[in-house]
């Protein structure tokens, strides 16, 4: 092979420049810090369990947490590859429409998520070396179906938008010296909870949490709102969304009445 064709090559790239510097790693120890006791918890039941489930509201470090650990544990040599993953489920009661371009352009809008996570890891420049060597991959959940990942930390991110079937498939990609972490919030699933008969009908999340929560190699994980870590007000938001009820009759005139005059 010619010096050109090596340079051109990736697998060649790819054994010339490591997967991840120590720079990377220590960027990430800098930002991968838990800042809760189940935010500690939750980084040490990945580190020893093949596969964790991790069930919390918004803001709790679900995801970042997760590839957060994946990025050092690809650093240390002890997996090739990161594979992420998502449900392309739009947010309940929005329309997208058609998308333009082709069917990964289509779903890319949904990894956004995914990205920004990885970005903030590792930078953006890095994200683009690592996802063009395919040592990253950003994948849609509909294109797991066969593929069997060795070597690799995999996760699945939003499975509360995943159906029971999906998850299982999910699960049963791990192959060997693989690690596996699927999160999700239930308080905010998109897809219909009961069926055409009215019965109700779990999530894949809610079904994989209780099905597995005693099962040797699988963690489940439960973050809280006092585990939020974004703006001060989210876990307020979400509290009041939880416990205030507002009366079908109450309308915004109601709130001018008790303003007075």
């Amino acid at each position: 092979m010619s010096k050109r064709q090596k340079s051109d090559n990736p697998e060649y790239a790819a054994k010339k420049r490591p997967a991840a510097t120590k720079t990377n790693q220590q960027r990430v120890e800098n930002m991968l810090g838990p800042r809760t006791e189940n935010q500690a918890a939750y980084i040490h039941e990945i580190q020893t369990h093949t596969i964790t489930l991790v069930v919390g509201p918004a803001g709790t470090g679900k995801t970042f947490l997760a590839i957060g650990v994946a990025v050092q544990e690809l650093v240390k040599g002890t997996v090739k590859k990161i594979v992420l993953t998502r449900p392309a489920v739009e947010a309940a009661g929005e329309k997208l429409g058609a998308l333009p371009g082709d069917p990964m352009e289509k779903l890319n809008p949904y990894m956004i998520p995914l990205y920004d996570s990885l970005e903030k890891l590792l930078g953006k420049v890095e994200v683009e070396r690592l996802l063009e060597l395919g040592i990253v991959e950003v994948v849609p959940l509909a294109y797991m179906r066969g593929r069997t990942l060795e070597d690799a930390f995999i996760i699945m991110d939003e499975a509360q938008n995943a159906s029971v079937e999906q998850v299982k498939m999910m699960l049963t990609r791990i192959g060997a010296r693989s690690k596996m972490v699927i999160t999700g919030d239930l308080a905010q699933s998109d897809i219909p909870s009961f069926t055409t008969g009215g019965k109700k009908r779990r999530n894949g999340l809610e079904d994989a949490v209780l099905r597995f929560s005693d099962v040797e190699g699988i963690a489940v994980v439960l973050l809280k709102i006092c585990d939020i870590q974004r703006h001060p007000l989210v876990g307020q938001i979400i509290k009041m969304y939880e416990k205030i009820r507002i009366p079908d009759e109450m309308n915004i005139e109601d709130i001018y009445k008790h303003e007075g005059p």
